[in-house]
């Protein structure tokens, strides 16, 4: 890969989220779904080459591609592939009609600085209110126009930042059983997937957030979501983390997935700041015993 730490550092002297940005992500983190701005357009790891050299550089299963002509749910059904590379899928992504996601790029060095980098500006608000700032990871999205990313989920916290092109992403309340329900998040817990199943009358529970270069918007664990691509090509890069506290739902929401396996009706674990502690300590015990952890 062509691109170093020295490429960072030469293009982003000062921080990428000013005061304003970090005291409105300390008024909102973990919960509220909120917009940010950021000074990362135009980053030199972020255009299309250097993603593209990137994406072929990384291990296979670090990157996912399709087809983007997508509707709102995919109900079960597997994406279209392109029939493409992931190169000639990113360089030509204005007409190649694509999704493309990068996952992990802090594999690459200079994008693990990059990642680390602007995590560090916010880790004071988020280690004080979810604990320690656990398994950062880095995903960048290349869509061609107009194409949707489905309505799915998320463990991680998130901040994503558009750095070329419009988009629009509707989001819908986490931890409500209506639009995400208790046994798919067991499923996925346990090792399933976490694609949902969209039915027209969950639209009313959306939220639009409208997104260009220069704008980041939060996206709290598990808060269902889809998006929408503007007219033109799109670059957003995604940086999320894990915490104590999110951890600790999740597992939570394994050990209900074996209650109700035993034919219990658990009930769902409570949102922050609700520590889940018992629940997550009983899914936790189990894996060890079976090895599973």
């Amino acid at each position: 890969m062509k691109h170093d730490q020295t490429a960072f550092r030469a293009a982003a002297p000062h921080a990428v989220f000013d005061d304003e940005a970090r005291a409105a992500f300390a008024a909102h983190y973990p919960e509220i779904p909120h917009k940010l701005v950021h000074r990362l357009a135009d980053h030199p790891l972020m255009n299309l080459e250097a993603l593209a050299e990137m994406a072929e550089a990384l291990p296979a299963a670090s990157v996912e591609y399709n087809r983007s002509d997508l509707p709102v749910g995919l109900n079960g059904e597997k994406a279209e592939a392109n029939g493409l590379g992931i190169g000639e899928t990113i360089r030509n992504i204005a007409t190649t009609g694509s999704w493309a996601a990068l996952k992990n790029i802090e594999q690459a060095p200079a994008y693990r600085d990059l990642l680390m980098n602007l995590l560090d500006e916010l880790r004071p608000t988020i280690e004080a209110r979810t604990g320690r700032m656990l398994k950062p990871q880095g995903f960048v999205f290349v869509t061609s126009p107009n194409g949707v990313t489905p309505y799915h989920f998320d463990p991680e916290h998130n901040i994503l930042l558009q750095l070329m092109g419009n988009k629009v992403m509707t989001q819908f309340p986490a931890g409500d059983a209506f639009y995400a329900p208790d046994e798919t998040h067991e499923a996925y817990h346990t090792g399933g997937g976490r694609e949902l199943h969209w039915r027209d009358e969950l639209a009313a529970g959306g939220r639009e957030f409208a997104i260009q270069p220069g704008e980041a918007l939060f996206v709290p664990v598990m808060a269902p979501h889809y998006v929408r691509n503007g007219p033109a090509p799109s670059v957003s890069l995604s940086i999320t983390w894990r915490s104590e506290w999110s951890f600790a739902e999740a597992d939570a929401r394994a050990f209900n997935g074996l209650l109700r396996k035993a034919g219990l009706r658990p009930d769902a674990p409570g949102r922050w700041p609700a520590g889940n502690r018992a629940k997550a300590m009983g899914w936790r015990l189990y894996a060890k015993a079976t090895g599973r952890r």
